[in-house]
């Protein structure tokens, strides 16, 4: 009963949020970017509950705390400081300038004026729906396991029942609701996650006793005081995941959005510590609760703890955060986390959800019509709402699929196409829209290449192959693959830039042209 009053409690005043908000959505501006209006809380409470979802708290802490013990907590500090501060600092301040100046919206709008190209509008606007919902899933997936697990309501219910609360408040209040149902949630969380990992150490004897039983557990060698130490039993691979959930930011829609629509460059500033510090607290939080997995959980059923199912010779990951919670905490406290995640779930869907469809209304649908006012373009929008969500149910359907593939398969092709044309483009004149091209081409053809080879099961020869191998980097993990379209997309958008500029000057107009707004009075 406390946990259905929790919970009722949570989505009355979430729905009520939309509904005040709807009032103020008469344009594209104000639905999509709360017309460019919205102040430095709001902007980094958005951004940290944006970034920080049940893909992090169930998903990832369960399948990194397991796989790195105490030292995954590294991969929330490198979300602080690389996620969150840098990107703030970097991309912030010039994102809001440029993209005002060139009137862009949408990531895919900013790549047509930046580069002046249609061709690139509508690739961008493709890939981003079609790899956006990979990560929604993986939302869906997260919520519905604690749902499953603390409600006993069938997991296919929990992902129809989530994705329709989300669509009502987003269809309603749009961006000004997204943001001010952020805020909201993003208190829950700090609370939430302070509480939690408080609870969950505490009931193994307090942080020196978890962290000595911890150091007990011997890794797959038989080697001890692994999954206590400060690198933990594989620093190589660990350093994937950090550079994957860290930087990929950067070149995501839905994060970098975030800076069009904040209100001024003092805004900026006191986001980026405000968002700091929140990432500290949420993924740091996380990640260091799911350092202590293994004490809650094993696959053989070890006496004082959950027993976990074992799919190809592998716990069920997604399954431990929520075993933790409901050995650990008392009801109360359990209803607490069960609003936690939620919250942290629902700001992420309804900003992937915004991005989706905003993007496929402004980009792809109102260059074809001719006769398509304001009131038309949120009409659209709110269609296209429903029907990325409905997609993603579907796809979320499969409950065998690892929240963290899922999401890897997302960030690897967006961060991998986006990160590197749309950060040089803030910063370099000399640009070509040749390597923006090879970009997307080389973030997408390298994700769907990897899934298909080692995520989808369909070549398992070259899988065992591969696995037979035994290298260090684990080239088959969908994590290091997006690691590396990041990285080396950072490195060759300049280099096919220099061999492809046009020799009429048309690629460095374009950058001339863009880059008067630096100079310009707002």
């Amino acid at each position: 009963m406390v946990l259905w009053i929790t919970l009722i409690a949570y989505l009355a005043i979430m729905i009520g949020i939309g509904v005040y908000c709807r009032k103020n959505n008469s344009n594209v501006s104000d639905f999509v970017l709360g017309g460019r209006s919205i102040g430095p809380w709001f902007t980094a409470f958005a951004y940290g509950t944006s970034y920080f979802s049940a893909v992090v708290f169930i998903g990832y802490a369960g399948q990194f705390g397991w796989a790195y013990g105490a030292s995954a907590t590294w991969i929330g500090i490198g979300n602080a400081v690389i996620g969150s501060l840098l990107a703030w600092i970097i991309l912030g301040k010039r994102t809001r300038i440029m993209t005002k100046y060139l009137g862009a919206s949408t990531m895919p709008e900013y790549f047509e004026k930046r580069y002046n190209s249609k061709a690139l509008k509508i690739s961008a606007a493709v890939i981003i729906f079609i790899f956006l919902i990979p990560y929604t899933a993986s939302v869906y997936n997260g919520l519905s396991r604690l749902f499953e697990s603390s409600f006993h309501i069938p997991y296919s219910v929990c992902i129809i029942a989530m994705a329709a609360f989300t669509a009502i408040y987003v269809i309603l209040g749009g961006y000004r609701a997204t943001a001010l149902n952020d805020f909201v949630q993003g208190i829950i969380m700090l609370i939430g996650i302070a509480a939690v990992v408080i609870c969950a150490v505490n009931y193994k004897g307090g942080l020196s006793s978890a962290m000595a039983a911890l150091g007990q557990i011997p890794d797959g060698s038989g080697n001890t005081e692994v999954y206590n130490s400060i690198a933990g039993p594989d620093p190589i691979n660990l350093i994937g995941v950090v550079i994957l959930t860290s930087l990929g930011t950067w070149g995501l829609p839905q994060m970098v959005t975030k800076f069009y629509a904040i209100k001024d460059d003092d805004a900026i500033k006191r986001g980026s510590i405000i968002s700091t510090l929140f990432a500290f607290v949420v993924a740091g939080g996380s990640y260091f609760l799911g350092g202590f997995g293994r004490l809650y959980a094993t696959i053989s059923g070890e006496e004082g703890t959950t027993a976990i199912s074992v799919n190809a010779g592998k716990p069920e990951y997604d399954a431990i955060i929520p075993a933790m919670m409901n050995e650990a905490l008392p009801t109360l406290l359990l209803g607490v986390l069960i609003v936690l995640v939620l919250s942290a779930s629902m700001s992420t869907l309804s900003s992937l959800v915004l991005t989706s469809s905003s993007t496929m209304t402004i980009d792809l649908i109102k260059p074809a019509k001719k006769d398509f006012d304001e009131k038309k373009q949120v009409l659209y929008i709110r269609i296209f709402i429903v029907a990325f969500l409905a997609i993603s149910v579907i796809l979320a359907m499969n409950k065998n699929a690892y929240i963290t593939t899922l999401m890897s398969i997302s960030w690897g092709a967006l961060a991998g196409s986006f990160l590197a044309p749309f950060l040089w483009g803030l910063f370099s004149k000399k640009i070509s829209k040749t390597a923006v091209g090879f970009c997307f081409i080389w973030g997408v053809g390298i994700t769907v290449v990897h899934t298909a080879l080692f995520s989808m099961g369909w070549f398992p020869d070259i899988a065992a192959n591969v696995a037979a191998m035994g290298w260090k980097l684990n080239i088959m993990s969908p994590l290091n693959c997006g690691a590396f379209t990041m990285l080396s997309s950072l490195i060759l958008c300049p280099f096919v830039s220099a061999v492809t500029l046009k020799k009429d000057g048309s690629d460095t107009e374009n950058g001339e042209a863009a880059f008067k707004c630096y100079t310009a009075k707002e």
